[in-house]
């Protein structure tokens, strides 16, 4: 489950003062986490009034749009309260210089005209042209309509009766290449199998790119039908040796969508889940908070409070669960001492929990228990993970993974657990979220070998 990294949006309301024009881009470095985030603000003047859109190039993300924005004695503010976020920042000559926050987190953030910022390395981004077949496809969600798009990836002369996977990407709407922060390792992984004769398909996630957005509230169930419909429109094609690769979230759809359609014959899952999804959040804060420098007692407060609201959440018979969860959320903040959560940011930052943890997809996946598909799995699975993914920890998903197959009578799966890799398959040196954009490698060979010379080894 990749972190929600600061996934930005703000509004930018803007009026001039003086007869100044801010129109045209605005760059900062947001930081935080011993991390430098890159946002691009670019503002077009609109007869007396303004309006944006950013970009956060690190995250594969453009032209999202601002809702509102004000600019008013040379004061800007952008206000996002949607998504927990405000920003004023003061007008100098050259600068903008002012606050950024959200969900009670207050980080400075400068804006200039100029982007100083270097271009990220990423030397396994592969680059055109290809000795392989590289085509552009599209089709339908069989059950719900929505349209898909995405890029099959073969050999030259490629056989059908080869493999050839499905990829699932993680939390989040991603691109086909699951591109974060400057990284596309859908796209390097893509690329590696079919230099090795192995043929793919990748997908935009719904809303992103060719995709269409479909219904409101889609949960991993409704993912799930996603890959299926992939599935079906490769049979259909005359694809006879299909398989699912799938990344943290999509280790645990790939599993879902093997059950759905027996024409899937095996999977690959890096970095799935493989124990209830309450065990797992839990101990990703708790693991994530520690690499960060959290003080042990504010991390077991905090434990403590995400295990009393998962349970809410799982328990619930209500019938407004984002209020009456909100309700629960500022009675335990406002229990922390100031230390832990300003008193002016309780109220800000239940509205804003509340709401994560209402929505649909959160209801589905908080309730999730992977054992329910993967203990009914008899297809070949390779399922890896690195020692330092603290974000799906390997030692215990790897062992519930294991568990599960072991109890479907599972008799051709294997589990590794690669040494100081992270949750992206990146050579690492602690594994928190906060080195993934400062690691030029996009994911290990020894992964990409295992991959490959897993699935060609299947009869």
């Amino acid at each position: 489950m990749k972190t929600k990294f600061i996934l930005i949006a703000f509004t930018l309301i803007v009026q001039s003062l003086f007869s100044q024009d801010i129109s045209g881009s605005w760059y900062g470095n947001l930081e935080a986490q011993g991390q430098k985030i890159l946002l691009v603000f670019n503002i077009e003047k609109v007869e007396n009034n303004y309006k944006s859109n950013f970009d956060s190039p690190m995250q594969g993300a453009k032209g999202i749009p601002i809702e509102k924005t004000t600019f008013e004695n040379n004061e800007l503010t952008f206000d996002a309260s949607k998504l927990g976020i405000t920003y004023k920042g003061k007008l100098t000559t050259d600068k903008i210089e002012g606050n950024f926050s959200q969900n009670g987190m207050n980080l400075p953030l400068i804006l200039t005209r100029n982007n100083e910022t270097e271009e990220l390395k990423r030397p396994q981004t592969p680059k055109p042209p290809f000795s392989y077949n590289a085509n552009n496809v599209s089709f339908k969600n069989d059950l719900q309509g929505n349209l898909l798009a995405g890029t099959i990836a073969e050999p030259k002369n490629f056989n059908k009766s080869k493999p050839i996977l499905v990829m699932i990407t993680g939390s989040g709407a991603q691109n086909r290449d699951e591109e974060l922060f400057g990284h596309k390792p859908f796209l390097v992984i893509a690329d590696d199998l079919a230099k090795k004769g192995i043929a793919t398909l990748r997908l935009d996630d719904r809303g992103i790119g060719g995709s269409e957005k479909g219904k409101e509230g889609a949960t991993s169930a409704d993912f799930a039908t996603d890959i299926n419909s992939a599935v079906n429109y490769l049979t259909k094609n005359g694809y006879k040796n299909i398989g699912l690769i799938g990344h943290s979230e999509g280790g645990m759809i790939a599993p879902m969508v093997a059950n759905m359609n027996k024409n899937v014959k095996f999977l690959v899952l890096i970095a799935g889940p493989g124990i209830p999804i309450t065990d797992l959040i839990t101990k990703q804060n708790y693991d994530i908070g520690k690499i960060s420098g959290a003080d042990e007692n504010a991390l077991k407060t905090n434990e403590e409070i995400n295990k009393k609201l998962y349970l809410f959440v799982n328990n619930y018979k209500g019938n407004n669960l984002k209020s009456d969860a909100k309700t629960t959320i500022l009675n335990d903040l406002k229990k922390l001492p100031e230390s832990q959560i300003p008193k002016d940011k309780i109220e800000e930052t239940a509205e804003n929990q509340a709401k994560q943890i209402s929505s649909p997809w959160f209801q589905y996946f908080i309730k999730y228990n992977p054992d329910i598909n993967l203990s009914k799995i008899k297809i070949p699975v390779l399922a890896i993970d690195g020692s330092l993914d603290l974000q799906v920890s390997a030692k215990e998903n790897l062992a519930g993974i294991k568990s599960s197959l072991t109890k479907a009578g599972n008799k051709h799966f294997e589990t590794i657990e690669f040494d100081g890799l992270n949750h992206l398959m990146q050579t690492a040196k602690t594994g928190n979220p906060s080195e993934y954009a400062q690691i030029e490698e996009t994911i290990s060979p020894k992964v990409l070998d295992k991959i490959s010379s897993w699935v060609l080894s299947l009869k």
